[in-house]
């Protein structure tokens, strides 16, 4: 009867072990904050640092956007308000992304239109192509602002 006891005492102590283990090892929503915040920090960054570039760092950039978009998809968050906003960063990176790639070979496009009639039609639908691209990616920015703003406060409330 006392082995019994020592059997069920042990299975106990590693039920109660493994619970403590998953419970430990479950994000709070303040590493969560960070890691959501830190991913999407990078991915703005990319933006302030390429502002106002060619064609090639154009669409580097919106490659490169688009691995920031991947990265923020990709992490693990439970925190189902943190959800919802990684859901909505990833819309504005993905945004951000196909229109700078846009705009960007629109460029291309029209630095590489031939001087002629045909070429200035080019350049012409190019330049309005750029414009809708930049116009749809300061939207997408300004939600990015808000985003943030949002995730911000969000995160300074308590547990």
């Amino acid at each position: 009867m006392f082995v019994g006891f020592r059997k069920n005492n042990i299975i106990v102590s590693v039920g109660v072990s493994l619970t403590l283990l998953l419970i430990g090892c479950n994000d709070s929503k303040a590493s969560q904050c960070q890691r959501l915040i830190k991913t999407v920090n990078d991915g703005n960054s990319l933006v302030e640092i390429n502002k106002g570039t060619q064609v090639a760092t154009s669409l580097k950039l919106a490659k490169d956007l688009q691995t920031a978009t991947e990265k923020i998809e990709q992490l693990n968050l439970q925190d189902p308000k943190l959800k919802e906003y990684q859901t909505r960063f990833v819309k504005v990176f993905t945004t951000l992304s196909q229109n700078i790639n846009k705009a960007g070979k629109a460029l291309n496009t029209a630095k590489s239109a031939e001087a002629s009639t045909s070429g200035r039609k080019e350049i012409q639908t190019a330049r309005s192509e750029i414009d809708n691209a930049l116009k749809a990616a300061e939207i997408a920015a300004k939600q990015l602002d808000v985003l943030g703003t949002q995730v911000n406060k969000y995160c300074s409330q308590p547990e």
